[in-house]
């Protein structure tokens, strides 16, 4: 249960109308509405009594992210970098203002973006939970997506990518992920499983 909940419900219906405009489809939907839907969803199951700063920061953390495209940033992995860290600063910026329409306190908006900034990982219990949640949500319903659009990766850059994904998230993310808290990707449960055995 939220503390505040009129501000919530607010907040969560500014974020979703936000994340509406985006032009991008995905099942249907616009891409980053069914994305934060998913992370909701995930937090549900993963984490129900998760704070309601971990609520509102996995529903706000790719907020509007197709307005600023990886093309505004130079090729390359500083490049790339620098479109992560413009990101992380973005939605955490933007998830402030609209909770802020909502009626939220200056110092919980703080809390919301010090965790959609992606600070803290593995010290802030919120930014992990939203790191688990992310690492999670990829897992069960982008990975094999992703990999058929890596088709020239070989299994050693697969198993490199599986274990970063789950060098990031916490012991108790691990387990949901392999005791049936997720549905995993069919295809790749073997590279999975080898991946997390060190294989």
């Amino acid at each position: 249960m939220t503390a505040t909940p009129e501000h919530f419900i607010q907040a969560i219906a500014l974020f979703d109308a936000a994340n509406a405009q985006d032009p991008n489809q995905d099942e249907g939907q616009p891409k980053e509405l069914l994305y934060a839907r998913r992370m909701t969803e995930m937090i549900g199951r993963f984490a129900p009594e998760a704070s309601e700063v971990a609520q509102l920061a996995v529903r706000a953390q790719h907020i509007k992210r197709w307005t600023v495209p990886r093309s505004n940033y130079p090729l390359g992995k500083p490049g790339y970098f620098a479109w992560r860290t413009g990101l992380y600063r973005f939605h955490a910026e933007t998830a402030g203002e609209l909770m802020r329409q909502a009626g939220y306190d200056e110092a919980m908006i703080d809390q919301v973006k010090l965790v959609v900034s992606k600070q803290g990982i593995k010290t802030n219990a919120d930014t992990q939970m939203l790191e688990d949640v992310s690492c999670l949500v990829f897992i069960e319903h982008y990975m094999l997506g992703f990999a058929g659009q890596q088709a020239d990766y070989t299994e050693d850059k697969w198993l490199g990518i599986i274990r970063k994904t789950w060098s990031k998230m916490s012991g108790a993310a691990q387990t949901f992920a392999t005791t049936g808290g997720i549905k995993l990707p069919e295809a790749l449960v073997p590279l999975i499983l080898k991946a997390v055995a060190g294989g």
